[in-house]
């Protein structure tokens, strides 16, 4: 009899592009300029990068002695459960299906549209329809059409997100050559000429932003072939590969337009790409961008709704949202619901930057929270069995936290009443559990593996 469960399909390859897909969006190309600035620097441009890639490296070091020691839907959720109570794993994901999970794919479903409008609005106006909320409507249209190929199935989703990812890999080392073909940039635009800009560590929140995604893995170990090996050796091989990448395109960057020109680019790649092929690099680099941004919205669409789904398989309030689709293998109205209330945020706003912001105190303090469960859970189950074990116990778990305080409190001191309102919606939660908390006895407990 088939059980309505999850099912191990995931392979490494699958789970490796899972990784890459979800963490290199549009952030690389938007946020490049902005990052330059904090830095104050060529080298350290590149130092930002690479601490970013380090660090993120040591949160999924973390994340993968969990992931393989608990191989359960809902990653955090469960994490967080056991280390602290079932009200911390409710909260987690209470925040995930209302603010966090939307927000994110919202962010990303519109970084897609700003870049297909030179497309899609001449078809507009060819059928005749307003180009007013024409953005609006490509964002949304692609949710829609990414969450119904990941309702006809994990294998259609995982499918999917491998050849974007594919594809937007092609593209970025396309980049890379142009600017070798284009030649260095004069001695002079190389010099470190401070401007005007962001704070190296609010620099290093967004560069820690576009290296996101990298925990997505947890979230669906339960699906995932070998948990016990193919979980760290996708997290690794993911987080390098993106490291590299993202080193080679800001060296490219710093290579073609030097310091000051990347500084003070308003469309980055499009300038290097300008460099080698004048008339088709606006179009070239819209192409990329939004296939980036489509591999980020499919990866977060499809590791979203597993949170859903296993709140929903804990809490009888949220039942309907933890019922599995045993021919489909996907969480179908977890899906659904997830979609819609990331179209809603899209009707509603359309701001990357303040998004990010909104969404940054709460998503750091999550991972803080989560990092030092690997601490607590040693220490709670010390007979648990544990595949890997995070390399620099306990320095790495703790250096990882430390840097999430601190990008918390930059978020916070940045913009207080974004950060403020995030963390009142995520509060609403407490009252909810609280009355939830007592569910069907034939129920798990919240996070039981």
């Amino acid at each position: 009899m088939t059980l309505n469960q999850p099912r191990r399909v995931l392979s490494l390859f699958d789970s490796t592009c899972l990784i890459v897909g979800i963490i290199i969006g549009a952030g690389i190309y938007q946020m490049a300029p902005a990052i330059a600035n904090g830095a104050g620097g060529p080298w350290a441009v590149l130092g930002l990068w690479f601490l970013g890639g380090v660090l993120s490296l040591c949160g999924a070091l973390c994340y993968a002695e969990l992931a393989t020691a608990y191989p359960k839907e809902g990653g955090d959720y469960v994490y967080l459960n056991r280390a602290y109570g079932s009200w911390a794993g409710f909260l987690f994901g209470w925040a995930q299906l209302t603010v966090v999970r939307p927000g994110d794919i919202a962010v990303m479903a519109f970084a897609f549209a700003t870049y297909a409008a030179p497309v899609l609005d001449g078809l507009l106006v060819k059928w005749g329809i307003s180009l007013a909320n024409g953005h609006k409507l490509y964002a949304a249209g692609a949710v829609a059409g990414l969450t119904w190929i990941n309702v006809a199935g994990v294998r259609a989703g995982a499918w999917a997100q491998n050849l974007l990812t594919i594809l937007k890999a092609i593209g970025l080392l396309t980049v890379v050559g142009a600017a070798v073909a284009a030649g260095q940039a004069a001695m002079s635009e190389t010099a470190a000429v401070r401007t005007e800009g962001l704070s190296w560590t609010l620099a290093l929140i967004f560069v820690l932003f576009t290296y996101g995604g990298w925990n997505e893995m947890a979230y669906v170990a339960a699906e995932v072939r070998d948990p016990k090996r193919n979980i760290l050796r996708a997290m690794i091989w993911g987080m390098g590969a993106v490291t590299a990448l993202y080193l080679l395109v800001n060296g490219a960057f710093l290579y073609a337009l030097g310091y000051s020109g990347l500084a003070a680019s308003e469309a980055v790649a499009v300038d290097v790409v300008r460099k080698v092929w004048p008339e088709q690099a606006a179009w070239f680099v819209a192409a990329l961008i939004c296939i980036s941004a489509l591999g980020a919205v499919n990866g977060l669409i499809l590791t979203g709704a597993r949170i859903s789904y296993a709140v929903g398989s804990d809490y009888a309030w949220f039942r309907k949202l933890g019922r599995w689709d045993s021919r489909r293998d996907a969480p179908v109205t977890a899906l659904l619901v997830q979609g819609a209330l990331a179209v809603g945020l899209i009707l509603i706003l359309g701001d990357f930057v303040k998004t990010v912001i909104y969404t940054a105190a709460v998503v750091y303090a999550f991972y803080l929270a989560t990092t030092l469960a690997v601490w607590v859970l040693r220490r709670k189950e010390p007979s648990r069995e544990r595949p890997y074990r995070v390399w620099g116990y306990p320095v790495t778990p703790w250096l990882f936290a430390l840097v999430c305080a601190i990008l918390m409190y930059s978020a916070v001191t940045y913009q207080p009443l974004l950060s403020a309102a995030s963390m009142g919606i995520i509060l609403t939660g407490l009252p909810i559990w609280w009355w939830n908390r007592r569910r069907p006895e034939s129920a798990q407990s919240p996070g039981s593996v």
